[in-house]
């Protein structure tokens, strides 16, 4: 393993400040830096952007993105025994490294790009990993305040963010990711990189903004995909009744069959399906 700096090995910064993984707050500590360095350069030229990262930890990947010449890093931490470890790589790199003592849900990071562009970047707690990114890409401004979005996921919840019609992922995830980015898993992570290993294989997901996405009204789009996939073994007259008594005429306007199930619709005919489904 490289060193990328000249801060302590990372196993020596968990020793030193007693940073046992909690379970409680979903972490997995990923301690290779080579694997921190390339997540980093993932995210392309940092150098005019405010980084905005989840979950540091013990800052193996806040190290990499400073390494990797990002301009500033705003780090939110909501485990304060951390925040002695992040003050050290806030010391090694002078004025580039913000660390908020806060939970992610709580925070809007469009407040706090400086008027730079935000990537953010992230080994995403498991257990609100989904939630922050349905915040992300259900911005009710679009585009977003984001160029990218470059975060690390159980792999079973990356293939359902870049699935796509009749895949065996596909579903809500996969209809408002592909409606309004663009996303595409760039590699996967064992398990022994982390620790405590999870049970699970991680990947790695970049979402840029789709600048044009069909048009549509989100909250519709919502509650389309909502009603199908919650029922996705039932054809969408069926699925979809609970929305509209006449399902049945409104799906065939729309030039889809009403005995379709959820996993057989693409992106356009869930739009479509949305416009038709409007709330009065």
């Amino acid at each position: 393993m490289s060193q990328i700096d000249d801060l302590p090995p990372l196993r020596e910064v968990i020793r030193m400040h007693g940073l046992d993984a909690k379970k409680s707050l979903g972490q997995n500590f990923l301690l290779d830096l080579n694997l921190t360095s390339r997540i980093a350069r993932s995210a392309g030229d940092l150098s005019a952007c405010t980084v905005v990262e989840v979950g540091p930890g013990p800052g193996g990947l806040t190290r990499a993105l400073l390494a990797n010449g990002a301009r500033k890093v705003v780090a939110i931490e909501k485990d304060s025994r951390c925040l002695p470890a992040l003050a050290e790589v806030s010391a090694h790199y002078p004025g580039r490294l913000e660390v908020l003592e806060a939970d992610a849900l709580t925070i809007d990071p469009a407040t706090l790009s400086e008027g730079y562009p935000v990537k953010i970047v992230a080994n995403l707690p498991y257990n609100v990993g989904t939630q922050l990114l349905l915040n992300w890409i259900t911005s009710p401004t679009w585009p977003p305040f984001w160029d990218s979005l470059t975060l690390m996921f159980q792999k079973e919840v990356a293939e359902r963010i870049v699935a796509t019609v009749e895949d065996d992922a596909y579903g809500r995830l996969g209809v408002l990711a592909g409606w309004r980015t663009r996303a595409k898993i760039l590699f996967d992570l064992n398990p022994q990189a982390f620790t405590p290993p999870p049970k699970v294989t991680s990947s790695v997901v970049q979402l840029t903004p789709n600048p044009s996405p069909l048009p549509c009204d989100l909250k519709d789009l919502e509650r389309v995909t909502a009603a199908a996939f919650g029922q996705r073994r039932k054809m969408l007259r069926a699925s979809l009744k609970s929305l509209k008594s006449d399902a049945e005429a409104r799906i065939s306007d729309c030039g889809l069959a009403p005995t379709a199930r959820a996993e057989e619709i693409d992106i356009a005919g869930f739009v479509a399906l949305a416009s038709r489904f409007a709330q009065a």
